[in-house]
């Protein structure tokens, strides 16, 4: 079926400026005949002009707390070591080991991928309910219920993670109900340096996708919720744009240490600010258009 030719009567066009002859073209033939850069409201055109984080002087502050951060984690690590040491008194070699293989999957892959953990069949209903106090007390992320065994007198512990994930108590978590409706995750950095803005703002640049979905893929990448992120406005798919964006107390070096592994899109120009975008800070947009003949 031929397609119909749209006339200027169509889309409400009724008259012209000037007595010109007018000519045809094609929009949008390829994502890169569209070019958007958000206008600031100082009247500023965005580009993006540098990729590499603030100099480290002017980081040095923030990037002792990320190594108080690391110490953190060590101690995490530890602790869990600990931990395994002590279910292996209780439940044995062979389920402390897959109970560290469980533990090790959730740290690294991806949450929703991560099948639950059946223990070894246990008869002995006081043991059992050892075992999910254990992981109750020691692993708040982690869920335990039982389940039927390989025969009828036996019974198995499942063990699985929280709907939450491994950072909170679960979907109706306080924390989560204390965040509501927030523009941005209020659950950043504990040791956050008091001199430091709290607020890291940057340039996106991408091709061919869509505000939220550019954000949503360098969310995954850092680990956080794509409400972390504030931004003034959403922009075109099919077209090559440039934005502000502001994260909640992330390291400018963390963020632009991403390029390496992002495809279609780029961070850069790092700054901090006391405040996160919000919808409708901008003056406006301006757009570079090629037509095809």
């Amino acid at each position: 079926m031929a397609m119909k030719t749209v006339e200027e009567s169509h889309v409400g066009i009724s008259c012209y400026i000037s007595n010109l002859p007018g000519f045809r073209g094609v929009l949008k033939q390829r994502y890169s005949d569209f070019i958007v850069n958000e206008v600031d409201r100082d009247g500023q055109v965005v580009h993006l002009s540098s990729l590499d984080a603030p100099p480290e002087e002017e980081q040095r502050s923030v990037q002792e707390t990320g190594t108080n951060t690391s110490e953190s984690d060590t101690t995490t690590v530890t602790s869990y070591a600990a931990l395994l040491d002590s279910f292996k008194s209780l439940a044995g070699d062979s389920d402390a080991g897959c109970l560290e293989e469980f533990l090790n999957q959730i740290n690294t892959g991806d949450d929703k991928s991560v099948a639950p953990l059946v223990l070894s069949p246990d008869s002995n209903k006081s043991h059992r309910t050892a075992v999910h106090k254990f992981f109750k007390g020691n692993f708040k992320f982690l869920v335990t219920d039982t389940v039927d065994g390989p025969d009828a007198s036996s019974k198995c512990i499942r063990v699985r993670l929280n709907s939450g994930g491994p950072n909170n108590n679960g979907r109706n978590s306080k924390k989560r109900k204390e965040r509501g409706d927030k523009p941005f995750d209020s659950r950043g950095s504990k040791s956050w340096p008091e001199n430091v803005e709290k607020f890291l703002r940057f340039h996106l640049y991408k091709e061919n996708k869509d505000t939220q979905e550019a954000l949503g893929v360098i969310g995954k990448m850092l680990g956080i919720q794509s409400r972390s992120f504030g931004f003034a406005g959403t922009k075109d798919k099919r077209a090559v744009s440039t934005q502000r964006v502001t994260v909640y107390k992330q390291l400018a070096s963390r963020v632009a240490s991403l390029n390496e592994r992002l495809f279609g899109i780029k961070v850069g120009d790092f700054c901090y600010v006391n405040e996160g975008l919000v919808l409708g800070q901008l003056s406006g947009n301006r757009f570079t258009i090629t037509l095809r003949f």
